[in-house]
């Protein structure tokens, strides 16, 4: 279980990026994060992993309080928390089996990683979610000759090579056509069933996220303004999540986290 508390960002000089946010996400389900462009959803994605420190509140994933966490154990922990991007982060030069096992550098040493001789339960691993995901046949390929598609499915099974106990996904469909972003949300779901793995996602894409998610967060200007299923999503509540304004928001009450 994902459980965030009274989470603010604040970056030097201006007013918060995220406001007293509560989340809390657990099980199998999938939940996405909708709103405009400067709301707030890519840094949530980046305080839960750390990517940007948050400037106070809570983060706990399985017990583990992740805001306090330093060297180390904060290196320890990020492996427990998977990260699908959007421009999909491989090093094109490398094989898909390379960029895949680039997963497991949590886990391995460092002369194994730079010697690229993977422990032989890994690669197995790597076969067999390569296959789950219809990649397995481009093993050996560089990663700069796969097409969009290809090489975000190549980021989702790097991503579950860290054995994580959640998945975040920024925006992981915004470079692809709309067939092809239709199978990676279709991807995500049927994993996140399979291997009883909550993932949380950041999309500009409302249609996809009422299709494929069981749930959908709204956030306007820092702030969760809606939190529910997707059938609840009316007019009304898009009006507030892209057209409300901040003085409405500060007003309105954060909606209770659904579990």
């Amino acid at each position: 279980m994902l459980r965030i508390t009274d989470l603010v960002k604040r970056y030097a000089g201006g007013d918060p990026v995220l406001k007293n946010l509560d989340l809390t996400v657990e099980g199998e389900s999938v939940v996405s994060i909708i709103g405009s462009s400067g709301a707030g959803k890519s840094t949530l994605l980046r305080c839960i992993n750390k990517l940007v420190e948050p400037s106070s509140g809570s983060i706990v994933l399985n017990g583990m309080e992740l805001t306090t966490l330093k060297g180390r154990k904060l290196r320890e922990a990020r492996r427990k928390i998977g990260m699908v991007f959007q421009g999909f982060n491989l090093v094109d030069r490398l094989t898909v089996m390379e960029n895949v096992q680039s997963g497991r550098l949590g886990y391995i040493s460092t002369w194994s990683a730079i010697s690229r001789r993977y422990p032989k339960q890994d690669i197995r691993r790597a076969y067999e979610l390569m296959e789950r995901v219809g990649i397995a046949h481009y093993a050996d390929k560089r990663a700069d000759e796969l097409s969009g598609g290809e090489r975000q499915r190549v980021g989702v099974v790097r991503a579950l090579m860290q054995e994580p106990e959640i998945l975040l996904a920024d925006e992981p469909t915004a470079s692809l056509d709309p067939k092809t972003s239709e199978q990676i949300m279709q991807l995500l779901r049927d994993l996140a069933r399979e291997l009883s793995l909550p993932v949380l996602i950041n999309i500009h894409n409302v249609a996809e996220a009422r299709q494929y998610t069981d749930r959908i967060v709204g956030m306007r200007y820092g702030r969760i303004i809606f939190d529910g299923p997707p059938a609840e999503l009316d007019e009304t509540a898009m009006d507030r999540i892209y057209s409300g304004s901040p003085a409405a928001d500060r007003a309105s009450p954060q909606p209770e986290p659904v579990s």
